[in-house]
């Protein structure tokens, strides 16, 4: 790796990471009252698939251990946000689906968030926006999948 490679890539991680904390601390900020950014996270997540998920398979996607996706779960099934029950196939197993609350709360996570995404676009650019996408996903890619 030569030195303007090797800038260069510290350059890019060191920009995705500020927008990173800039981007979760923004969130944060707006969304409603007693949910934490990982809460939507989740919950955008199932609402998104509009399935059931094992809390392995959403420790996975999420690139967590099975105990932080576990301590997420029991706070977003004490808010009443998801339902968790036994794998009826595998005891061993829990399931997890998003309940209508949950759906509720997404919602109004997204419509909390979407007027800051909204002028962050608009301030960027939605066509330089969209120019980048590709980018952060093959970024994305090949973070999670080093090979």
């Amino acid at each position: 790796m030569t030195d303007q490679t090797q800038h260069l890539a510290v350059t890019l991680f060191s920009e995705l990471l500020a927008v990173d904390q800039l981007a979760r601390a923004s969130m944060a900020r707006v969304l409603p009252k007693g949910m934490e950014l990982s809460h939507f996270s989740v919950l955008n997540h199932l609402a998104h698939i509009g399935a059931e998920r094992t809390p392995a398979q959403l420790a996975q996607t999420f690139h967590l251990t099975r105990g932080a996706i576990t301590n997420t779960l029991s706070k977003l099934e004490w808010a009443g946000w998801v339902h968790v029950r036994p794998d009826w196939d595998d005891a061993r197993r829990k399931m997890v689906s998003i309940s209508p609350a949950g759906l509720s709360a997404r919602d109004a996570a997204i419509a909390a968030i979407s007027p800051l995404v909204a002028d962050v676009v608009a301030k960027v650019g939605e066509d330089r926006v969209r120019a980048t996408l590709p980018v952060l996903r093959q970024l994305r890619a090949k973070l999670a999948d080093p090979a």
